[in-house]
């Protein structure tokens, strides 16, 4: 058992040790105390393609169809949720363990901003050290009665992203991409990887896919055209979304009223995850 770095190398988290991430076993038992039916890990080949909001938009959409949810925040250095949600910590504890924070709607989260004594503070950790805080956030919280936990994964295919598929019983994950040719190079390699570790690809999600003019309603792909069919039928992907840039959207996260969106701009998504 291993401590976080000392306060000038980065901070301690309260109320919770982390352990070096090593040695994992497959399908790592969550608390005692929870109850978890259905993971889902949400990922991106790189970052700022709108992977929280997919997350957010997923658990509130699942959450307002009676489907009880939570996020689990696996992007330490980068964690977005809470914002989104316009809620802070810390966490409630007792003799049993910690418990998520609950959002407007009743959707549980759990996020390293939670735990920090100021939500601007970085998190300055290497890499074994944040992927055995991840690892906790799946044994040492108590998640009750999720029908789905929705893991927000760090971008890229490193150290967490292996914790997670190593650790946590995932019964699938849902890639974010945006239209760039570059992007699309990318995406495949998040998509390869979840084929090696043997975990299902749900579904893609091509985030600012294009813009609807006010005017005459015509779609404009003001990011490049897309590449996201072609990606999904390389990889025999059945389900995909195509998220416009929306300018409401970006503005209720930014003032953490995520929840208050009234568009059913994931509906293929929300339809599959009700059979899986």
């Amino acid at each position: 058992m291993e401590n976080a770095p000392k306060a000038d190398q980065g901070q301690e988290l309260p109320k919770i040790t982390i352990k070096r991430a090593k040695n994992f076993q497959a399908t790592d038992p969550p608390h005692a105390l929870s109850r978890i039916k259905k993971v889902i890990g949400i990922v991106s080949g790189k970052g700022g393609v709108g992977k929280s909001l997919v997350t957010s938009l997923l658990a509130f959409y699942m959450q307002a169809m009676g489907h009880k949810s939570g996020i689990l925040d696996a992007d330490i250095t980068g964690p977005s949720i809470p914002r989104a949600f316009g809620v802070s910590g810390p966490p409630e504890t007792d003799g049993a363990g910690m418990y998520p924070v609950r959002s407007r709607t009743g959707i549980d989260l759990m996020s390293i901003n939670f735990l920090l004594p100021d939500s601007t503070d970085p998190v300055i950790w290497r890499g074994p050290v944040i992927s055995g805080a991840v690892k906790q956030f799946w044994t040492d919280v108590i998640w009750e009665n999720e029908e789905f936990l929705f893991i927000d994964m760090p971008p890229g295919t490193g150290d967490v992203a292996l914790t997670v598929f190593q650790s946590i019983p995932v019964n699938g994950v849902i890639v974010v991409t945006t239209p760039q040719e570059l992007v699309g190079m990318i995406v495949e390699k998040a998509v390869k990887m979840a084929e090696k570790m043997n975990i299902p690809v749900l579904g893609l999600v091509e985030n600012m896919s294009y813009a609807t003019c006010p005017n005459c309603g015509e779609k404009h792909a003001i990011f490049g055209e897309s590449h996201i069919d072609e990606i999904a039928g390389k990889y025999r992907v059945k389900t995909v979304c195509k998220l416009p840039f929306d300018p409401e959207l970006a503005a209720l996260a930014d003032r953490g009223e995520i929840e208050a969106y009234d568009k059913d701009s994931l509906h293929a998504l929300v339809k599959m995850l009700m059979f899986i």
